[in-house]
C-alpha cells in the first residue's frame, strides 16, 4: 500500500513539473505577469543625471497626408534614465494610422475623439466574417475575414503589447488625438533602449529616433529622408512567390512611390467589418463599454483579452473630491493585461487652485502629460533638494523618477494631467492628508522628529482631514 502510495505521489510530481515545463514554454508576452519577469526591467547603463528636471516638449514634428506625429527626445537623460519615449498623433477626420508594431510596449491615451481600431494577435483567427449570402446577392462570392475591431473613444486607455501590429482610424468630423506612451526599458524589448516603429506600409520618416542619431544623419545629408516599410528591403522575387502576386502589385507593397508617410487619408469607398450598435446603443448615442469590464481576466485568453479601458469617466474615480477633483488608476486590477506588458495609468482631474496631497511612487517612475489647463508643479529628490519648481502647461511632458516627492496645485483654470507608470500595480505613497505616512505615526514621535509640542504635533497629523486631492485652501492667497 506504501508503494502503491509512493508511485502515485513521484506520478503527480512528474506531471506537475510538466505542467510548468509547458507553461515556461508560452508566449513571452502571455506569462509576463510572474514576479520573475516583474523584475527583468534592465537598468540604464548610465548613471541617471537628475538634478534639474525640465517640462519637456516635442522636439520634431512629421507631417503625413491626412494628420502629423510629434515625437519628444529619446536622448533625453531623463527619459533615457526611465528608459520610456512619447509620441502624440493628430489625425484628421477619415484618417488612417498605417499598420505597424515595435519592440516595446506601448499605452495610448485618447485625449480627443473616437475611431476603432485593428490589432493583430499572432496565432488568433480571423473572427470577423462577410456574410457569404449576401456577398453573391450583391455579384460577388468573395468573403472578407479579419481579427475584431474594437472602437475606441475620449478618455480610453488603449494597450498595445510589443511586437503586435495595430492600425487606428479617425471615425469622428475632427481631429483625433492620441498621447503614445512606449517603456522601452521593459522585458519585452531586448535591442535597446530606443524605440523602433515597423511598418507595414508606406514610407514613413523615421522621426522616432534620438536627437543624436538624427543629427549624424543630417551631416550626412540624409535627414528627412523617407525611409521604407518592411518590404522594402525583400527582393521583387521573394515577395512575388511569398504572396502570389506579380511585379506591379510588389512595387505597391514597397511603396516605392507612396509620400503620404504614416497617415493617410481613407476614400469614401473605405469599408471595415464592424458589428452594428443595438438598439440600446443608438437610443443613447454612443456606444456602451460591455459587460466584460469588470472581469478578473480568469475567464480571458490571448485572444480575448480585453485591451481598453476607459480612465476618464467621473463616475470610475478611485479619489474624488467635489471641490478639489478626482484621480482614477488603470493597473492590472481593473484591466488584466496590464500585468502582461508591466505597465499602469493614473488620469487626474484637478478644479481651479486644487491642490494634490505631496506623494511618491514606491515602485515605478512616472511620466505625466498635461492634457488641459496648467498647474505649478514642485519635485524634490533623496537630498531634500528641489530639482523641478515650476509650472507645467498642456502639451507638456514631465517625468518624475521613483521615489522622488511631488506635489501640485492648479492653475485658475485648473489642471488635468494623464500619468504613465512603469509598473503594472504601481503604488502612491502619500505624506499628508488621511491614510498619509503622517497619520501613520505616534503623536510621541512626531514630536520628537521636529522638536515640537504635543499639541503642535497633533495639529502637524491631523490638521488636513482630506485625502490625496485637496480643495483650494486658505494658503491661496499667498501664491506668488
Amino acid at each position: 500500500m506504501a508503494r502503491s502510495s509512493l508511485f502515485t505521489f513521484l506520478c503527480l510530481a512528474v506531471f506537475i513539473n510538466g505542467c510548468l515545463s509547458q507553461i515556461e514554454q508560452q508566449s513571452p508576452w502571455e506569462f509576463q505577469g510572474s514576479e520573475e519577469w516583474q523584475q527583468h526591467r534592465y537598468q540604464s547603463p548610465r548613471a541617471c543625471r537628475l538634478e534639474n528636471l525640465r517640462a519637456q516638449e516635442p522636439v520634431r514634428r512629421a507631417e503625413a497626408e491626412a494628420g502629423f506625429t510629434e515625437v519628444w527626445d529619446q536622448d533625453n537623460d531623463e527619459f533615457q534614465c526611465a528608459g520610456v519615449n512619447m509620441i502624440r498623433h493628430t489625425i484628421r477626420p477619415k484618417g488612417l494610422l498605417l499598420p505597424g508594431f515595435s519592440n516595446a510596449p506601448k499605452l495610448v491615451f485618447v485625449a480627443q475623439g473616437f475611431g476603432i481600431r485593428g490589432i493583430a494577435i499572432p496565432g488568433c483567427a480571423e473572427t470577423y466574417q462577410t456574410d457569404l449570402r449576401r456577398s453573391q446577392s450583391a455579384g460577388s462570392a468573395f468573403r472578407d475575414q479579419h481579427q475584431k475591431i474594437r472602437p475606441f473613444r475620449e478618455g480610453d486607455l488603449l494597450v498595445v503589447p510589443a511586437g503586435v501590429s495595430h492600425w487606428m482610424y479617425n471615425r469622428g468630423q475632427s481631429d483625433l488625438v492620441l498621447i503614445v506612451f512606449a517603456d522601452t526599458r521593459n522585458v519585452a524589448n531586448q535591442i535597446d533602449p530606443y524605440l523602433r516603429k515597423f511598418y507595414l506600409a508606406g514610407r514613413p520618416e523615421q522621426v522616432e529616433r534620438g536627437v543624436e542619431e538624427w543629427e549624424r544623419s543630417s551631416r550626412k545629408g540624409s535627414s528627412g529622408e523617407k525611409s521604407g516599410n518592411l518590404f522594402s528591403g525583400f527582393a521583387d522575387e521573394f515577395l512575388e512567390e511569398a504572396f502570389q502576386i506579380d511585379g506591379g502589385l510588389v512595387r505597391k507593397l514597397k511603396g516605392e512611390d507612396d509620400e503620404r508617410d504614416r497617415i493617410v487619408q481613407v476614400d469614401e469607398d473605405f469599408e471595415v467589418l464592424l458589428p452594428e450598435k443595438d438598439e440600446e446603443e443608438r437610443s443613447r448615442g454612443r456606444y456602451i463599454e460591455s459587460e466584460s469590464e469588470s472581469e478578473n481576466g480568469l475567464e480571458e485568453t490571448i485572444c480575448t483579452l480585453r485591451l481598453k479601458h476607459n480612465i476618464g469617466r467621473s463616475e470610475r474615480a478611485d479619489v474624488f473630491n467635489p471641490r478639489g477633483g478626482r484621480i482614477s488608476t488603470a493597473n492590472y486590477h481593473t484591466l488584466p493585461v496590464l500585468r502582461q506588458v508591466r505597465l499602469s495609468a493614473e488620469r487626474g482631474v484637478l478644479y481651479s487652485n486644487a491642490m494634490v496631497a505631496p506623494h511618491y511612487t514606491v515602485n515605478s517612475h512616472s511620466v505625466m502629460y498635461a492634457t488641459r489647463g496648467s498647474a505649478r508643479v514642485q519635485v524634490v529628490d533623496n537630498f531634500g533638494q528641489s530639482v523641478f519648481d515650476g509650472e507645467v502647461q498642456e502639451g507638456q511632458v514631465l517625468m518624475i523618477p521613483q521615489n522622488f516627492v511631488v506635489i501640485k496645485r492648479a492653475s485658475d483654470r485648473g489642471f488635468e494631467w494623464i500619468a504613465f507608470k512603469t509598473n503594472d500595480n504601481a503604488i502612491t505613497n502619500l505624506l499628508a492628508g488621511r491614510v498619509s505616512q503622517m497619520r501613520m505615526l505616534p503623536l510621541g514621535v512626531l514630536s520628537n522628529m521636529y522638536r515640537i509640542s504635543r499639541e503642535e504635533a497633533q495639529r502637524l497629523k491631523y490638521g488636513q482631514q482630506e485625502m490625496r486631492v485637496f480643495s483650494p485652501g486658505r494658503s491661496q492667497g499667498r501664491r506668488e
